[in-house]
């Protein structure tokens, strides 16, 4: 069986587009992050974390474990907790290109492999009534760097340069690349 250890509704989504008869099971791990890890590297790091605390309850299946970074001038994005939080991000965005990384783990018998996709996103300048009809949505609390690229958070988005369904969450087809590798 496919274990996805991810609670991500969105995630759930673009994997049955490359497996319908999978298990959903989250990780339940604190999201810690080692002192001095570079911003690029945390969300691979994040899914080994992910995969190998399911994978220990289910050593039988394959479990893919993912993560992802909104990265803007060195500084990770992660959920707002409220709304000025939103703001904040939103405004630091605004205008410039930041990293989408999702990093994917799999684990399956004795063997592990792990990756990163990066794609970059560039936002238009916002202006302050843009942000806060964008934050009225509710859109921008679940989602790392304050928006969602799949909703309303599309009319913020000038250019992507990579995998637009890493933005959303899950690179699909390096993942299915590599699920037939591993």
């Amino acid at each position: 069986m496919i274990i996805l250890a991810s609670a991500s509704p969105r995630r759930k989504e673009l994997f049955s587009i490359i497996q319908k008869d999978f298990k959903i099971i989250p990780a339940d791990i604190e999201e810690v992050l080692p002192d001095g890890i570079p911003a690029e590297q945390a969300a691979e790091f994040l899914s080994v974390q992910k995969a190998k605390a399911v994978f220990q309850e289910y050593p039988t299946d394959t479990v893919i474990g993912c993560d992802t970074a909104v990265i803007c001038e060195g500084e990770i994005l992660g959920k707002p907790k409220d709304s000025e939080d939103a703001k904040r991000m939103l405004n630091l965005l605004s205008g410039k290109t930041h990293k989408v990384i999702t990093g994917c783990a799999i684990f399956k018998g004795g063997k592990s492999l792990s990756f990163s996709e990066v794609t970059e996103v560039t936002f238009f300048e916002l202006s302050e009534k843009e942000i806060d009809d964008y934050i009225a949505t509710n859109e921008c609390f679940d989602k790392a760097g304050a928006y969602g690229i799949q909703g309303f958070g599309s009319l913020l988005v000038e250019k992507i340069n990579g995998d637009y369904f890493n933005v959303v969450g899950l690179p699909i087809a390096k993942l299915n690349k590599m699920l037939k590798r591993i």
